[in-house]
C-alpha cells in the first residue's frame, strides 16, 4: 500500500476517535501513536502526513463542515455516519488546502477509504458530495 494512502487511513482512524471521544486532538494523537497496533510504525512520512491531515482538518473544521453541510442536501452533518463524515472532511481538506494532491486523486482516495471503512452506500455518497464541491467551489463553473 502506498504511503499516502496508508497515512490517510491513519488520519481517518485518528479523526474517528477525535469525533467519538471529543477529547483534544493532541491527546488523541498521542494515544493513537502509542497504541499497540501503531507503536511500531516508524515511517516518518506516514506519521507526518496522517498527523498533518488530522491537524489540518481540525484547524479548518468549521469551514469544512459548512461546505459539506451545504452540499449534502437533506443530510445533517451530525446524522451522517461518523466514517462518512470524516472521510469527507479529509477529502475536502485535500481538495481545498493541499497543493500537492490533484483533485481527482483526493476524491478517489476518499472514495476508496469510504469503500474500505464505510457501508455499501458510503462510497457513492462521498463521491457525490466531494465531486459537487470540487466542480462548484474548487474547479469553478466552467467544469
Amino acid at each position: 500500500m502506498r504511503r499516502r494512502t496508508l497515512a490517510r487511513e491513519h488520519a481517518l482512524k485518528i479523526l474517528y476517535q477525535f469525533d467519538i471521544t471529543k477529547r483534544p486532538l493532541e491527546v488523541v494523537l498521542a494515544d493513537y501513536w502509542k497504541a499497540d497496533d501503531t507503536k511500531d510504525i516508524k515511517d516518518r512520512e506516514i506519521i507526518g502526513y496522517s498527523t498533518a491531515l488530522a491537524k489540518g482538518v481540525n484547524a479548518n473544521l468549521g469551514p469544512i463542515d459548512e461546505k459539506i453541510s451545504e452540499y449534502a442536501t437533506n443530510w445533517q452533518l451530525k446524522r451522517m455516519a461518523v466514517i462518512d463524515r470524516n472521510v469527507m472532511r479529509i477529502g475536502f481538506f485535500e481538495l481545498k488546502f493541499s497543493t500537492e494532491v490533484p483533485p481527482k486523486v483526493a476524491i478517489n482516495e476518499a472514495v476508496e477509504l469510504a469503500k474500505k471503512y464505510g457501508d455499501l452506500e458510503s462510497s457513492k455518497f462521498v463521491n457525490g458530495i466531494l465531486d459537487k464541491i470540487h466542480k462548484k467551489e474548487i474547479a469553478g463553473p466552467s467544469n
